[in-house]
């Protein structure tokens, strides 16, 4: 029915999927010219072929079809069918088809859109999604086993997580903290031919070097813009959309900072590769939830029952308000808000945290907060938020200091923690006090990074 010339595997590589046995898959390419165009264009098609079960009666021994009884066989359809391949093709969009050629984790994200028609009559099958992937975990967790269709397409916000899925990214980075340890390992090398590129419309340091540190430890490269809001197309006026749709072009997946918050989810919205929000101006930074969180699990012991002290700018503090949103799936949890007035934290977290049933309470005293606290989790007044009133941040600036003080007060066992940078809220004393965690935090920020770009190119 259809010409099928130039007939070639998906990128050279086989298309792996965790659970079909039953299902043959076959990419083909065709030329195809629609009524009333004269450019020729492409499409794809994936023809599923139903394999028989093994006790099936081979077609020459059925008795219906040799006519001596009226018995039905569950027979495969004929290829004589007029309707075979109006039931068995499925047709792909040309875009997606054309990146999946170049960008296999493209691929794996939008193939799961793909359903077999369940009008159709003549057989029905049930798959699960192919993955293309070249490294599996060798021991999931049981989390992950009663889960096993769970995949990680974008990471935007704290609240698209759930305990599990913590847990299973928990794991990944520690096997990430055994490939950064030895160069030789075998996993140093999974993301070999994958590009990264960073979109910073905003400074960074330690976020944007620990993405591109992470990549390149597992053997991938990077493209990388620096301050790209006053230094790229966006200068000229190209719109945030725009930019996605010409850098997806290059690369497999993009880290973005930009200044406004929910950017992130319109570049999600816009993009066919995985995007990770790398902070959306005072709106959430998802991956320094997720690096904090694990740094709490590591240090502490445990996450569920803790005490946690959220200290400074909490208005304008995006590691806050990630952090509260992803502590609070977590049972027995209590947050201490201590800020000043100006930038006390907003009524969507409080209420956020009401609704899941976390216990929360504003306070003025550091030091009481201090000696309940397994997590003194400080962080600065952010000056860029301020715009002209310098006589607010003036007023807020310095309030609140870790210091000696702070440390006597502290129980044997808890933590400081800060998202850095800092400028006078810890003094610099307090970096020798062994409960000073914040420069093992940023450590751990590269093993939850290397998990997660793992993760959202390769699969489980």
């Amino acid at each position: 029915m259809y010409p099928y010339p130039n007939q070639r595997n998906f990128r050279g590589q086989d298309v792996k999927s965790s659970s079909f046995q039953a299902t043959d898959f076959n990419f083909r390419s065709v030329p195809y010219e629609p009524p009333g165009r004269t450019n020729r264009t492409t499409r794809f098609f994936i023809t599923i072929r139903a394999k028989p079960p093994k006790n099936l009666t081979p077609r020459e021994h059925s008795a219906s079809r040799a006519g001596e009884d009226k018995r039905t066989f569950p027979q495969p359809p004929l290829l004589s069918s007029s309707t075979l391949f109006t039931s068995l093709i499925y047709l792909v969009d040309l875009s997606m088809a054309l990146r999946s050629f170049t960008s296999p984790a493209s691929f794996a994200k939008t193939h799961k859109q793909i359903k077999p028609n369940k009008a159709l009559p003549l057989f029905s099958i049930s798959f699960s999604t192919p993955k293309c992937h070249a490294y599996t975990i060798k021991n999931p967790t049981t989390s992950l086993k009663a889960k096993p269709n769970f995949q990680l397409e974008d990471v935007i916000e704290s609240q698209q997580f759930d305990r599990d899925l913590l847990n299973g990214i928990f794991e990944v980075a520690q096997e990430m903290e055994a490939i950064e340890k030895d160069v030789s390992s075998p996993g140093s090398n999974i993301l070999k031919g994958y590009l990264m590129a960073t979109l910073f419309y905003e400074p960074s340091t330690r976020t944007r070097l620990s993405f591109e540190s992470a990549m390149k430890r597992l053997g991938g490269e990077v493209l990388t813009t620096e301050n790209a809001r006053e230094f790229s197309s966006a200068a000229k006026g190209e719109t945030l959309e725009d930019t996605i749709r010409t850098v997806e072009g290059y690369s497999d997946i993009i880290v973005l900072r930009h200044f406004e918050s929910g950017a992130a989810k319109r570049a999600a919205a816009t993009a066919k590769i995985p995007v990770i929000n790398a902070g959306d101006g005072p709106g959430q930074h998802p991956t320094q939830a997720l690096l904090d969180v694990y740094t709490i699990k590591r240090e502490i012991g445990r996450l569920d029952g803790i005490k946690l002290g959220l200290v400074g700018d909490l208005a304008n503090g995006r590691t806050v308000r990630s952090l509260a949103y992803l502590i609070a799936m977590y049972p027995d949890i209590k947050i201490y808000f201590v800020s000043p007035d100006v930038v006390k934290m907003k009524d969507d977290i409080k209420d956020y945290l009401t609704m899941r049933g976390v216990e929360w309470e504003e306070s003025s005293d550091l030091l009481e907060v201090a000696s309940k606290c397994d997590v003194v989790y400080q962080t600065r007044i952010q000056k860029e938020r301020f715009g002209e009133r310098i006589d607010l941040y003036e007023a807020a600036r310095g309030k609140y200091i870790v210091d000696k003080k702070v440390l006597e007060v502290m129980q044997k066992h808890a933590v400081v923690m800060h998202p850095l940078p800092r400028l006078d809220e810890i003094t610099v004393e307090v970096d020798d006090d062994p409960r000073a965690a914040y420069f093992r935090q940023a450590k751990n920020g590269l093993y939850i990074r290397m998990a997660l770009l793992k993760l959202l190119l390769l699969g489980w």
